[in-house]
């Protein structure tokens, strides 16, 4: 059998990668230009990637008074200042905080007891269970989006943070995912922790949650990237309480009528929404890749 690598294959596949890898960063291309250049730049899409940073007046700065000398800034403070100012940006990204880190803790407090009890348990109607789980995965969360709202709506939660976390607090996903790296996981080591005088819910937190470490990660990138960036159920759970606005729903703040939209500003603040979540993938890449893998004890 001929080993040896095709160089022609070889660089089509590496052409392929690499187109697609364009494709995916384009759209931060844009974003982070726009955030960079004036209003005069962005609709006559001039100035290169950084524009030509050359000073302009804040006409809003001027309407309110200030002397027109203290309005004048370069476009790339004026877009980045305006994200804090024209919104509270801030107040924002900590309800952002406050709602994934909640989502994600009690998914975790759901998750891993099912998925060990899906995996290491034995009882009747175990794998009837586990395909309940696999058909949830392929319900779409608008499908059931209408019935949770007149639920919340009924128990005067609409409008809280308690509609915005309460519908996510059991992933399917979660379930999967967990039950596949433990099903990685001997039963020998299951058996000694027994043996030990060890209960279930021990096994759980004190055996079986170090070993998922890296799955674990893999599944926080998902879910806070997934509730980070959501648009749709914010939208719908919050219809007049700016102060419980989450990150996405920020940049509607932006978002002109007939003058239309500032885009400088908006591109701004989704750089600075998306900022953190690369951030933490790039620390985590390692141990998410692992989790990807579901390999379990080595």
């Amino acid at each position: 059998m001929n080993n040896q690598v095709h160089p022609v294959r070889e660089a089509i596949k590496h052409a392929v990668l690499i187109l697609g890898a364009l494709i995916v960063i384009l759209p931060f291309y844009v974003m982070v230009s726009y955030s960079l250049k004036s209003p005069h730049e962005i609709e006559s899409n001039t100035g290169g990637f950084f524009g030509a940073q050359e000073p302009m007046v804040d006409e809003y700065c001027v309407k309110l008074g200030n002397p027109r000398d203290a309005c004048v800034e370069t476009p790339v403070v004026y877009n980045y200042t305006q994200a804090f100012k024209k919104a509270p940006l801030l107040r924002y990204l900590l309800n952002g905080i406050l709602v994934t880190a909640s989502i994600f803790i009690i998914q975790v407090l759901v998750a891993l007891p099912c998925a060990y009890a899906l995996s290491k348990l034995r009882f009747w109607g175990r794998d009837f269970v586990f395909g309940l789980v696999m058909f949830c995965l392929l319900i779409p969360v608008h499908a059931i989006a209408l019935p949770i709202y007149i639920m919340l709506a009924k128990i005067g939660l609409t409008n809280t943070y308690a509609s915005l976390v309460i519908p996510w607090t059991i992933s399917v996903f979660g379930i999967f995912l967990m039950r596949q790296f433990f099903m990685t996981v001997p039963d020998d080591l299951i058996d000694a922790a027994r043996m030990d005088g060890m209960s279930e819910f021990s096994i759980i937190w004190k055996v079986m949650l170090p070993t998922a470490v890296p799955a674990l990660l893999a599944f926080a990138i998902f879910s806070v990237v997934a509730h980070w960036n959501d648009y749709f159920w914010p939208r719908v759970a919050i219809t007049g309480n700016r102060d419980l606005y989450t990150p996405p729903l920020g940049l509607r703040e932006f978002k002109g009528d007939a003058d239309g939209s500032i885009w400088g500003p908006m591109m701004a603040t989704a750089t600075i929404i998306v900022t953190p979540l690369i951030a933490a993938f790039l620390l985590a890449q390692r141990r998410f890749i692992e989790g990807i893998t579901l390999s379990g004890m080595k």
